[in-house]
């Protein structure tokens, strides 16, 4: 390892944020594959519930106070793998259908650095059905310099002034992983921590991923006055820092702060922004602060300072939501920055209800105690802790077994949840590069149920989906499936189909004597 002293970086401007935009650029949508970059927490139906009902009552709010025609965009910044893009959309959806009310349009406009992820999420098959009913765009959109909006599908462009109503910006996992500022307190004065940049040897035969590995940082203090001058634009935050830290280390969003702003400027009636990061809004957690290491899962990613978005936004008479307890694993905010934010009741109650009271962190905390004790839950506990997380697929791949196993003492009512949470699993699921085969497990479940109609269906989903690898048993099972349902012909062509792959097969040979 080689120490490089040739240039001092602000933490800003090091060679690391160059490295994070290389390697989202060059892996496009396969940094998600496989929980490479995790997603799951900020991106699971649980947590696009949470948001779409905090959307939903901004649109009530809206429509209360009688602005009803004019659209309201819903700007997604780090869109990534479009997991949660496609759960909000979908709940937004429901919730507006089931309500029946009077309430302004919307749109959801995706975004992401990298123009890889731009033209897979215009390609995939589950945002089609949103696309095709105008609520979907896609732009590829800088958070770090860009100004404006250039929306695919429509081919519009979206500059200053043009919303007439307040944007909503959502942005999880985004904070912690842009250009942030690092300073340090230090006997009541502000300091930049700069950084050196150690880098191993033959570095330039590795991928950014390995580099952002190998890797050392080394840090250093020079004293910064300008943080404390008038004229810096948060220079109030700074106060705060000098007057109640000592010895700390801060990450500062200036870049963060800086992307609030000009999105800011697209509408002049504010925005409402949703945010979950690993982000601290309490000062306290900022005391004594050592300097920040990179959390390494393909790109890197750091502690986001929702305190210091909070300070910002409340001195500009936001009202911003913050959960009054301790975060464990994913903090939720919320930032209404209009024009009498208070008045947003709507908005508050479901920040209240879905977040404060039991959200998204509550969730992802009883998940993991879930994934560890799954083989002593109960048929009725796998099926509320399941309902609870919207039905999600990964929950009922990781269960399927222990489903299974407690199919033998399962009664016809939780056979018929079952069957139900299957079928809304299915609706509502997005594709991620599957690393398993969610219809192939649905579809086994369901034939160990003895509903061959519905088991059917899934087993062929899953022989057209994966045509390469062409399972001998999922014939047999189909075959099976339509003896049960007395579609001789069919069940005939998938014993053929069967012994076609394994000649050998001593029950498709035995199924195809009794049909010949």
């Amino acid at each position: 390892m080689t120490l490089n002293k040739k240039q001092r970086y602000r933490f800003s401007e090091a060679p690391i944020w160059d490295l994070q935009r290389s390697y989202y650029e060059e892996e496009g949508m396969k940094a998600w594959n496989n929980d490479q970059v995790p997603q799951y927490i900020t991106s699971n139906p649980m947590i696009a519930a949470s948001y779409a009902e905090m959307i939903f009552g901004f649109l009530q709010d809206r429509a209360n106070k009688g602005y009803h025609s004019e659209p309201i965009l819903i700007v997604e910044l780090g869109a990534g793998a479009g997991r949660l893009a496609y759960h909000v959309l979908h709940e937004l959806c429901q919730l507006r259908d089931y309500a029946g009310i009077p309430l302004p349009p919307f749109r959801y406009i995706m975004t992401d650095l990298a123009m890889h992820n731009v033209t897979a999420w215009s390609e995939h098959p589950a945002l089609q059905v949103f696309i095709g009913e105008g609520l979907l765009d896609f732009a590829r959109f800088d958070a770090v310099h860009d100004t404006v909006l250039n929306l695919v599908v429509s081919g519009t462009a979206i500059g200053e002034g043009d919303l007439k109503q307040p944007l909503i910006i959502v942005a999880n996992y985004f904070f912690d992983s842009i250009p942030q500022e690092l300073i340090y307190v230090g006997d009541g004065q502000m300091y930049e921590a700069e950084v050196f940049v150690g880098y191993p040897a033959h570095m330039e035969s590795l991928a950014p991923s390995q580099l952002l590995d190998q890797i050392s940082l080394h840090y250093e203090h020079r004293r910064a006055p300008e943080y404390e001058q008038e004229t810096y634009p948060y220079r109030d935050v700074i106060a705060v820092y000098q007057e109640q830290l000592e010895d700390s280390h801060i990450l500062f969003p200036e870049a963060g702060l800086s992307c609030l702003e000009r999105l800011n400027r697209l509408s002049p009636q504010g925005f409402l922004l949703l945010t979950a990061d690993k982000g601290d809004h309490l000062l306290d957690n900022w005391k004594f602060a050592e300097p920040p290491e990179l959390v390494l899962h393909g790109s890197f990613s750091l502690t986001a300072n929702y305190h210091a978005i909070q300070q910002v936004y409340e001195q500009k008479g936001a009202a911003v939501l913050f959960p009054p307890h301790h975060y464990k694993n994913i903090n939720v905010g919320c930032v209404i920055h209009t024009d009498a934010s208070m008045e947003y009741a709507h908005t508050r109650l479901a920040y209240r209800r879905c977040i404060e009271r039991f959200g998204p962190d509550e969730f992802f905390s009883m998940k993991e105690w879930a994934d560890r004790n799954l083989e002593s839950m109960g048929l009725q506990q796998l099926l509320s802790f399941w309902r609870l997380g919207g039905y999600d697929a990964e929950f009922f791949i990781q269960s399927m077994k222990r489903f299974s196993g407690l199919l033998p003492d399962a009664n016809d009512e939780e056979m018929q949840d079952i069957l139900r949470g299957i079928r809304l699993m299915w609706s509502s699921y997005y594709d991620i590069e599957r690393r398993n085969d969610l219809a192939l497990n649905a579809g086994m479940l369901l034939f160990e149920m003895e509903m061959y109609e519905d088991a059917a269906y899934f087993l062929e989903l899953s022989i057209h989906e994966d045509q390469a690898e062409r399972i001998p048993t999922l014939y047999y099972y189909l075959a099976i499936c339509c003896l049960e349902l007395e579609l001789d012909e069919e069940a005939s062509r998938y014993a053929i189909e069967l012994l076609k792959l394994e000649p050998d097969h001593e029950e498709g040979l035995a199924l195809l004597k009794r049909f010949e």
